[in-house]
């Protein structure tokens, strides 16, 4: 079953409620993403790109996973 983008939004919203969040993509298996929150404040990209892809709860995991690709960008606010 595809994802659609407001369920990735969904899920990122659990994990960064007060996050700056921008979910793109129509095909249902590949998007970009853009998350700003102060959580990341201090967190190298790797750390923070961890954080997002943990939130997504399994569904880039595997090759027949609901989510096959996420161009993902990630900062801390200003």
């Amino acid at each position: 079953m595809p994802i659609q983008a407001q369920d990735i939004e969904d899920l990122l919203r659990e994990k960064f409620p007060e996050a700056r969040i921008t979910v793109e993509g129509d095909d249902g298996r590949h998007f970009s993403a853009f998350v700003e929150d102060a959580s990341f404040r201090g967190k190298n990209r790797v750390q923070q790109q961890r954080e997002v892809y943990a939130a997504l709860k399994g569904r880039m995991d595997g090759a027949d996973s609901e989510l096959h690709a996420l161009a993902l960008t990630t900062r801390a606010p200003d």
